[in-house]
């Protein structure tokens, strides 16, 4: 195994690149080292004053003794490096994504705590989810959304936690929708709505599978002049009528979610399957913009984290 002063020198050189980075842009949750060095296969985040690390599964083959004092090691850099006591990092070992796995529970209970970004609070949990409730990667489109959701309608499919909602809301939209199955994320939604002062008689939480949804929300005539659709890769769960699969599925989905925007509306699509190809049918019948270098925050450098698009109708 590589010697590990080189990654705590790489940790040390992140830090103080962003440090000043997070304090100037009000956010108290970021990352700050990701697989930058191939022999250390760790995301590092700090969420206020506690680090997530999540080990990457390699398919390595370790003795138990020897992968625990490895472990240990990355631990106690992290510690020098951040000055962060070592209770307070939350380790996790991140599988080779099947199915719903992000939303399965790791079996740890962990603690519930609020954490800021750009003026809105959400609140998060290190240990009881593989994910921690907020996806840092999608920062810059959330800020987006805030910046331009006044007065409009807003949609907000395959929802999680209702985090691009809250910035919708926060930001002026005139009403909202909230859309995901699971009854876990929603109610998470829920609590991040209440922290954030929304008023849910405009701002709804709607428990539906994103297909059945999309068919009823357009033969009620439902419209939205702001769309946010952020699907996972795969799911399987048994809530759900049939599997999804984003590559397979995409242009149902576009498709359904485009019948609901307002003529001059626009659409935020996005994914992080990392081999995924936006279908040439979309492109076609809509106009699409890739924004993807833009909307991969700083902290996120040049890692190909997601792909984003944004999705109009084309001009009469």
């Amino acid at each position: 195994m590589s010697d590990i002063t080189s990654f705590a020198n790489r940790l040390g050189k992140n830090i103080k690149h962003l440090m000043k980075w997070a304090k100037r842009n009000q956010i108290e949750a970021w990352r700050i080292y990701d697989r930058d060095i191939p022999q250390f296969p760790f995301a590092v985040d700090i969420y206020g004053d506690q680090i997530h690390l999540q080990e990457y599964d390699t398919g390595w083959l370790m003795q138990e003794d020897e992968y625990e004092a490895w472990l240990q090691q990355i631990i106690e850099a992290i510690v020098f490096v951040t000055g962060f006591p070592a209770a307070h990092i939350h380790t996790k070992r991140r599988q080779r994504q099947k199915g719903s796995s992000q939303y399965e529970k790791t079996g740890l209970h962990g603690e519930d705590f609020t954490i800021a970004e750009n003026g809105r609070r959400f609140w998060v949990n290190l240990d009881k989810y593989l994910d921690t409730g907020l996806f840092l990667d999608h920062r810059n489109t959330r800020k987006k959304v805030g910046e331009t959701a006044a007065g409009k309608r807003f949609l907000n499919l395959f929802s999680y936690t209702g985090s691009f909602s809250v910035y919708a809301a926060t930001g002026g939209a005139d009403s909202s929708e909230t859309v995901d199955l699971s009854n876990t994320y929603l109610d998470w939604a829920k609590r991040n709505f209440e922290l954030n002062g929304i008023d849910t008689e405009r701002h709804k939480i709607v428990r539906a599978d994103v297909f059945q949804y999309l068919k009823d929300a357009a033969a009620e005539g439902k419209q939205f002049d702001l769309i946010v659709m952020d699907p996972p890769s795969f799911s399987n769960s048994k809530k759900m009528s049939d599997i999804l699969d984003i590559q397979r599925d995409q242009l149902t989905l576009i498709e359904g979610a485009m019948k609901l925007l307002a003529p001059d509306g626009l659409m935020y699509f996005s994914n992080n399957l990392r081999r995924f190809v936006l279908e040439n049918a979309v492109s076609e019948r809509f106009n699409v913009k890739d924004i993807s270098k833009f909307s991969v925050p700083d902290d996120f450098r040049n890692k190909k984290i997601h792909q984003c698009w944004e999705i109009r109708h084309p001009a009469k």
